[in-house]
């Protein structure tokens, strides 16, 4: 009864549009009212799920995200990616991908990448002749690659529930992410000869240098915060407060487009964006703590080992219900109840725990150009100015190639363990 009731109330929020976080502390209290549980459990549990020290890091990377993005890198990143590939046929879409696995690598979240290359790029594919679809399409799918280049927030997330060293997750994420924004450079490249897109003029090799310098302090800051975890020299959340205090220097000193009086409101706008991911950590954490006490998470994994013990085929059932569960429920939440269970059913099969880890967030990011809850496509969508339905239509081919990737990355580990083990020895 108390299940059901937990579910139903879950259910019911997501399909009303009740945001994931307060469903999730709905129905959490709908069940402990209901179990005779003492409601005090809920501020417990909450506490309990934000009180991990790698969670710290969370703030940092924000804060440095948008003290970047305010500080001038935006402009001078699209300008380097436009310079490398904006001559070859449908260049504006290449670009928009370069640029956004560029950007990806400072800001660790998809929904900045599309809000923020979005703003500059849609506008100017249309102007230049572009479809309005096509270009918001692109943009969103693009934006996936932000959280698996590292620094990313999922992984983050996915080191403090299961404690593989975050260092390892971000360079987990370094070969698949190359891979999607590659493959999804080749369909940009595909629709674009068949639709006869436009195409610049080669720029000359001077302004690929140029631009490269004028990016150079941001593209610095992925290495930096790389070389700070691989060295030993720093923990995530140190490295995120450099990387911050970097992206001050640059954009106020180097860039010199961070007024000073501009950054309280950065501040305070990275501690809403932060407060509002960890109470959303806090009240799945509750979620999940409901869902193990009712042996839910076993029942699943048991479920699933009586159809099948086959490796490859326990990879594909994960993904499907992962996919599933991208589609409506935001990825951070979805991590935090399903990724402890899903990660011991893997490993009950000979998943390597890191390898599982990659292609889970993979997946889960697929999922945010997937409707319903696909927040890209709605912040794409709103800013083309265009109903979600065309958008969604325009978003296939790029589906489909990121589908494609994320299924080379489940049956080939190597993509996910090879640099870990290389540089992480």
């Amino acid at each position: 009864m108390e299940v059901a009731v937990l579910f139903s109330v879950f259910v019911g929020g997501l399909i009303v549009g009740v945001p994931v976080a307060v469903t999730l502390g709905l129905a959490s209290l709908a069940y402990l009212l209901l179990a005779g549980i003492p409601p005090v459990v809920m501020p417990q549990k909450m506490y309990a799920g934000m009180d991990v020290f790698v969670l710290l890091s969370i703030p940092g990377f924000i804060l440095a995200g948008n003290l970047m993005n305010q500080g001038g890198i935006t402009g001078r990143i699209i300008r380097f990616a436009n310079a490398l590939v904006g001559w070859i046929k449908g260049g504006l879409g290449l670009t928009n991908i370069a640029a956004s696995m560029l950007f990806g690598g400072i800001t660790g979240t998809a929904v900045a990448d599309a809000a923020s290359i979005g703003g500059v790029m849609i506008p100017g594919m249309k102007k230049a002749g572009y479809p309005a679809d096509f270009s918001a399409a692109v943009t969103a799918a693009s934006s996936t690659v932000g959280p698996i280049i590292p620094p990313s927030v999922p992984m983050i997330i996915v080191g403090a529930l299961s404690g593989i060293s975050v260092g390892q997750m971000f360079l987990a994420g370094a070969i698949p992410g190359i891979l999607m924004g590659v493959a999804m450079m080749v369909t940009a490249y595909v629709i674009s000869a068949r639709r006869n897109f436009p195409r610049q003029e080669w720029q000359g090799s001077g302004e690929v240098a140029r631009s490269f310098l004028g990016a150079f302090w941001a593209l610095a800051m992925t290495f930096l915060i790389i070389y700070g975890l691989l060295s030993g020299l720093a923990t995530p959340t140190e490295t995120a407060v450099v990387a911050s205090v970097y992206a001050f220097v640059v954009g106020a000193f180097i860039y010199r487009e961070l007024p000073i009086r501009k950054l309280p409101a950065i501040v305070v706008q990275s501690a809403t964006s932060a407060a509002g991911i960890l109470a959303l950590v806090g009240l799945a954490n509750v979620f999940g703590w409901i869902l193990v006490s009712e042996r839910i998470p076993q029942a699943i994994a048991d479920g699933v080992l009586q159809i099948t013990h086959n490796k490859f085929v326990v990879i594909l059932l994960i993904n499907l219900l992962l996919l599933v569960v991208g589609m409506f429920m935001e990825t951070i939440a979805a991590l935090i109840i399903l990724f402890v269970p899903l990660l011991s059913l893997a490993q009950a099969v000979g998943i390597e725990p890191l390898h599982f880890a990659t292609f889970a967030v993979l997946n889960l990011m697929i999922g945010l150009t997937t409707p319903p809850v696909g927040v890209c496509l709605f912040v794409c969508a709103g800013i083309a100015r265009l109903p979600l339905t065309p958008v969604v239509v325009a978003i296939l081919p790029f589906l489909l190639t990121n589908i494609a990737v994320l299924l080379a990355v489940c049956y080939i580990p190597a993509l996910a363990t090879w640099l870990p083990s290389l540089l992480m020895k």
